[in-house]
């Protein structure tokens, strides 16, 4: 950390401090009070759902007592009484009597309890219900969920809960749990049972009839997580571990975290009437601290803006006291970028000033530096090159006087007269006066005059011809002698051994959306291999036997650098071509 705090500048510095003193202090006090308003809210959101969910199961206790007290008036009374006396008696004869005699009771235990769905009282005699409802005719007692249920149950029971189902004895197949009752009797009379079927949608609206916070969901399971209420849906990724942790209890609450990570808050109270039903509470712990996150996010935004400040009141102090040195050091790093015109310039005569000064003084010491170098390298460029130049005249100066040594002899005399002409000619347009740059005329000009000449020294051996060229490319400079090297190159090496005729054609294209000028030299000689010939061109000097090509192409990279180019392509025995790319209306001071 000391490390970085070194390497950090002073402006940076400052800034840091501030930051860090502004957001510590503002960490410290939003997180103390998140996390405390967090456990309030958590603590009082879990004591207000046990409540809600306290009084809830009151209310569905209080309803289902209701019922079973209906149920119980009702098997007291004397319709009921006198149809177990014919249920004991085995008779049947009453049947139809007995039915109508117990359609005002179920009327009235109907009208007395809204809830309840169905009434059907089995015996072994045959089934009493009221009349209104429409008995199943596809259902027989003993294959529905009742009867299972009873079967079931081995130990000694006076009442029993069937959880949701879809009503099975009657045809309007609604949502009900259903509430079995052996009846009230001098003795207990097998196979005789009070069946009440409850609505569920009546249920429901009990429990959330003091739903105080949308986010509570309530349901009814039982100890071993099913669903008690047919009509409503499970916990979400609710799994045993849950109603382990309910166990026995009858009331009480825990945090829960799903396998999807989901945290909730779990309430749950047991129902007096069946403790084996519990009524079961819960709410997703984030939407609960939604408020919490908000002020989180509050609070993150009166951090951000004391940064921002710290940030504004750093940089303002920093530049009241740091403005000199930040002026000099952008001028350093201007002179990085190759900009070494700039000066340092204060009104002030302190030490930062006295600093820049001598950064002037250095900056006009490297100046002279560069100017001087420049000078060095231009002369040293100059010398390479006409270095190389000097290689080129030797190659063709003694084959041509040669010639016209022969041809004196022979007393050739016109022919004589115009090689001469011809080479006269073909030094002057070589020397330039001096000057390295030439135009494409001119060169185009020498070349004509060499391929002339050697024409005179080998007669029969080749023809040749020159594109004819734009006229307004003839003025464009290019480096001299370039063409003839490379001429010289298809002569002494392509057409020595050439059964036929030799044939040099110079064409020159240009590409004025790259500003390219392309100058190519080709024969139909013996050819080469252009990969082999490449590779000595990059290779050691000593390893090289083509030296016009060597040359053309150093030469080339003196003037022109990565700009220009040079391009071999060769079918030996067919075809040969070098292709000089050249940018166009590049100028090389001299």
């Amino acid at each position: 950390m000391k490390r970085i705090f070194r390497k950090m500048s002073l402006k940076r510095r400052l800034w840091v401090s501030f930051v860090l003193l502004t957001v510590v202090c503002i960490s410290v006090t939003g997180t103390y009070v998140s996390v405390f308003f967090s456990r309030e809210m958590e603590s009082q959101a879990t004591k207000t759902s046990q409540d809600t969910l306290n009084k809830s199961a009151r209310v569905l206790d209080e309803r289902l007592k209701n019922i079973v007290v209906l149920v119980s008036t009702l098997m007291m009374g004397e319709p009921f009484q006198r149809t177990l006396k014919d249920v004991q008696s085995s008779s049947k004869k009453e049947y139809y009597n007995r039915l109508s005699e117990l359609q005002t009771p179920f009327a009235q235990l109907m009208l007395a309890e809204q809830s309840i769905d169905s009434v059907l009282v089995h015996t072994p005699i045959g089934d009493f219900y009221p009349t209104g409802n429409r008995r199943s005719p596809k259902s027989d007692f003993e294959s529905t969920i009742i009867n299972q249920k009873i079967t079931e149950t081995q130990e000694k029971w006076s009442k029993l809960w069937v959880p949701g189902h879809a009503d099975e004895l009657f045809s309007r197949k609604s949502s009900v749990i259903t509430l079995i009752i052996k009846p009230f009797f001098d003795i207990q009379l097998p196979g005789v049972y009070v069946i009440v079927n409850i609505r569920e949608d009546h249920l429901l609206d009990l429990i959330q009839a003091d739903m105080q916070s949308a986010s509570l969901s309530q349901l009814v399971v039982d100890r071993t997580g099913k669903n008690v209420l047919a009509s409503t849906e499970g916990m979400p990724q609710s799994n045993q571990q849950i109603y382990e942790r309910v166990g026995s209890s009858a009331r009480g609450n825990f945090e829960y975290t799903s396998q999807s990570g989901d945290a909730y808050l779990l309430n749950y109270a047991a129902l007096g009437m069946n403790p084996d039903w519990i009524l079961l509470g819960y709410q997703s712990k984030s939407e609960l601290l939604k408020p919490v996150q908000r002020m989180n996010w509050t609070i993150l935004t009166i951090m951000g803006g004391c940064v921002l400040l710290a940030l504004v009141m750093s940089s303002m102090l920093s530049e009241l006291l740091l403005k000199p040195l930040f002026k000099l050091r952008n001028l350093m790093v201007k002179v990085e970028q190759n900009k070494l015109d700039v000066r340092f310039e204060s009104v002030f005569e302190d030490e930062i000033s006295q600093v820049g000064h001598k950064f002037n003084r250095m900056l006009e010491q490297i100046g002279e530096l560069i100017e001087e170098v420049k000078a060095s390298e231009q002369d040293k460029r100059k010398s390479e090159i006409k270095a190389l130049q000097a290689q080129i005249d030797p190659h063709f100066l003694y084959n041509t006087l040669n010639t016209i040594y022969w041809k004196s002899e022979m007393e050739e005399q016109q022919a004589v007269s115009g090689m001469i002409v011809s080479l006269s000619l073909l030094f002057r347009l070589g020397l330039n006066n001096g000057r390295e740059i030439t135009t494409l005329r001119q060169e185009l000009e020498h070349v004509a005059q060499y391929l002339s000449l050697q024409q005179m020294c080998y007669p029969d051996l080749f023809r040749y011809s020159i594109q004819t060229v734009d006229e307004k490319l003839l003025d464009t400079p290019v480096l001299k002698i370039l063409l003839q090297p490379l001429v010289e190159n298809s002569i002494l090496h392509g057409f020595q051994e050439l059964p036929h005729e030799g044939v040099i054609r110079i064409e020159v294209e240009a590409d004025a959306a790259k500003s390219l000028l392309m100058l190519t030299v080709t024969d139909n000689g013996t050819g080469m291999e252009a990969e082999r010939v490449e590779k000595m061109l990059n290779g050691p000097e000593v390893e090289r036997t083509s030296y016009a090509l060597a040359n053309v192409r150093t030469r080339l990279s003196l003037y022109y650098g990565y700009k220009a180019s040079m391009e071999l392509e060769s079918e030996p025995g067919v075809q040969t071509s070098v292709k000089l790319i050249i940018p166009i209306q590049e100028v090389i001071s001299e």
